[in-house]
């Protein structure tokens, strides 16, 4: 079926597929609900996952952004930019124009439009964080995703003390049905107290 042919659900399809297959070749792994998978392909799963729970009415902009978040991550690692916030800061910047150009290649070749491109890359961006709800959800989830994957590795590197910071900063870029949800969460008893201590600030 040619891209201008394509009908909607076909198009969304096509889109997510190719994220997936993209992420598939992801070197690093990361185990979850006992499989060991490819992780950024795993953490999109992950975050379409969350986005389709905390708002059953997605559509297509917010599922492809969310599977789309870290298309890639992999090929522009961290270290190949200086310690330091500034550092991180132009390491960030680098990945989002790489997202950006990634996710447009891939909505055109499943049959989207230009301005279809340039939702993905707002929500992907958090642009319109307190304006648009859509925005919220994706932060919401990323959160979530965090919590679920990358708590125990972070907590063990930085230590107790610090990471009570990371989730202090977590929770409150959360949304209040997020942070109830996130309590809920099958976390270990170390990770439960902390961000009970966290959302309580």
């Amino acid at each position: 079926m040619g891209a201008d042919s394509a009908t909607p659900g076909s198009r969304l399809s096509a889109a997510l597929e190719a994220i997936d297959a993209a992420n598939a070749e992801d070197p690093h792994t990361i185990e979850v609900d006992g499989q060991v998978r490819p992780k950024e392909q795993a953490h999109a799963e992950l975050m379409t996952q969350w986005v389709q729970r905390l708002d059953p009415d997605a559509d297509d902009a917010q599922l492809v952004a969310a599977r789309a978040h870290h298309l890639r991550r992999w090929v522009l690692p961290r270290s190949d930019y200086p310690e330091g916030r500034a550092g991180y800061l132009r390491w960030r910047t680098a990945q989002a124009k790489r997202h950006a150009a990634g996710v447009a290649d891939i909505v055109a070749a499943a049959g989207y439009d230009d301005a279809f491109a340039a939702d993905v890359s707002a929500i992907v961006s958090k642009r319109g964080l307190a304006a648009d709800p859509r925005v919220q959800t994706h932060e919401d989830a990323l959160c979530l995703v965090f919590l679920q994957t990358q708590f125990e590795e972070l907590a063990d590197r930085l230590g107790d003390e610090h990471m009570a910071q990371v989730l202090a900063k977590t929770a409150a870029k959360m949304s209040p049905a997020a942070r109830r949800i996130a309590q809920d969460l099958e976390l270990g008893a170390r990770a439960a107290v902390m961000l009970e201590a966290a959302a309580g600030r």
